[in-house]
């Protein structure tokens, strides 16, 4: 198979007018550099983030993109022509240490405890070096960082993004589209090459990927049924957004639309370094780096003006890793298949019986619901009653009995079964 890292912390051209605006940002990135110098100071001296602190990381902070006109053809003509600032190759090695500079100079906020760690300089994470009292803040990420699909639509709008959302609403694909348009963003961003005010960030982002996108048929032969399932659901999607990528102005060239390594990285930027927030897709520079753990440390939230921080739940030891949930424990199916990880400190997995999904659904039960726990070797009362409701079906009164008995909560009449 082609490949993730361990998880999305381990994991990871242009006219004349496109430079102009590029440039424009990147002095405007370098023109807030010192006013923001003083809010650093200011945290660092302080156990929380102060209200002062974070107006003034919010005021600091680059700005949004400008709104893209309607029209925009003339936006990203000449897509790859300083992209070579990006190589995207599985073997190259991320600069960490670029983006964690980028990142504090423009804003990002964190807790003296915060620390970038690697066992190969190939897969990072986050630990703590001081003890962290619950409700401490981590960091904090000021919302002109920050990277959503809410304002990809209002910089880029429908003349660039419609008639590829389009297509993926024909295919019966809206729900795709918050994480399409970070796709999007992450392919324009590349193409402008070190005139992206994001280049830092992207180039410290992982190049080999294990996830479903990147898998092959003989990947998905050797999987486990569930597994497999969902591993090509992931693929499939990346390849449903290739396609609707022909429909972009200015990125449906060949030197996007035909580089097949290009377009898996793209996508397993956006898809790995995302979380969903009420309907918008977000993604937050430095508060990704969090690793994934059964016990979480770490919970990250957005406030009103779309800053993005991340505190503490518990209270944290120093030397302890800091980790966020990146799904559902007893479920590492679907992680496994995004992130390209496995969960070993999961307590419960899918049982794997495929071949029961009708019954499944007329129980209101789905896969999260049928476990076996590694630990104990119990087996949970899903796969139970979704055996058993699949014995009944021979005798229709008897299953019905039993239905109803599920869908009342009756668990006294269930047991007579």
């Amino acid at each position: 198979s082609t490949s993730t890292s361990t998880s999305p912390s381990t994991s990871t051209s242009t006219s004349s007018t496109s430079s102009t605006i590029s440039m424009k940002l990147h002095l405007a990135f370098l023109a807030v550099a010192a006013a923001l110098a003083p809010a650093a100071s200011a945290f660092n001296a302080k156990p929380v983030f102060s209200a002062a602190a974070r107006a003034s990381s919010s005021a600091g902070a680059p700005a949004a993109p400008p709104a893209r006109a309607a029209d925009t053809g003339s936006t990203l003509s000449m897509v790859g022509a300083t992209a070579g600032g990006i190589d995207v190759s599985e073997r190259t090695q991320r600069d960490i240490s670029g983006m964690d500079g980028w990142a504090t100079q423009f804003g990002v906020q964190k807790s003296d405890g915060y620390q970038l760690t690697s066992n190969d300089n190939v897969d990072f994470s986050v630990m703590t070096n001081v003890d962290l009292p619950t409700g401490s803040p981590v960091v904090f990420v000021p919302s002109g960082m920050v990277l959503s699909s809410s304002k990809v639509y209002e910089e880029y709008g429908p003349g660039m993004l419609g008639e590829a959302e389009g297509q993926l609403a024909q295919a019966g694909l809206e729900y795709q589209v918050p994480l399409f348009r970070l796709f999007v963003k992450v392919l324009a961003e590349y193409s402008q090459g070190q005139n992206s005010p994001y280049f830092p960030y992207f180039n410290a982002m992982p190049r080999l990927y294990n996830n479903g996108a990147s898998m092959t048929n003989a990947c998905f032969d050797c999987l486990p049924p569930y597994a497999a399932w969902l591993a090509v659901k992931e693929r499939t999607n990346k390849v449903n957004f290739h396609k609707a990528l022909r429909f972009v102005p200015n990125l449906n060239g060949p030197e996007i639309c035909d580089n097949d390594d290009l377009v898996k990285w793209a996508y397993n930027v956006a898809t790995t370094r995302s979380f969903e927030w009420n309907g918008d897709r977000i993604i937050a520079p430095m508060a990704d780096m969090f690793n994934h753990g059964t016990e979480t440390e770490v919970e990250l939230s957005v406030d009103g003006e779309g800053n993005v921080q991340a505190y503490t739940k518990r209270d944290v030891p120093a030397g302890s890793p800091l980790r966020v949930s990146l799904g559902d424990p007893t479920n590492p199916s679907p992680i496994f298949a995004t992130y390209g990880f496995l969960d070993d400190s999961c307590p419960a997995t899918f049982c794997k019986m495929m071949d029961k999904g009708d019954e499944m659904a007329a129980l209101g039960l789905d896969y999260s619901n049928l476990l076996f726990y590694k630990d104990t070797g119990d087996i949970s009362a899903g796969v139970w009653d979704v055996l058993l409701y699949s014995v009944l079906k021979q005798d229709t009164n008897l299953q019905q009995g039993f239905y109803r008995a599920h869908m009342d909560g009756d668990e006294a009449t269930k047991r007579q079964y």
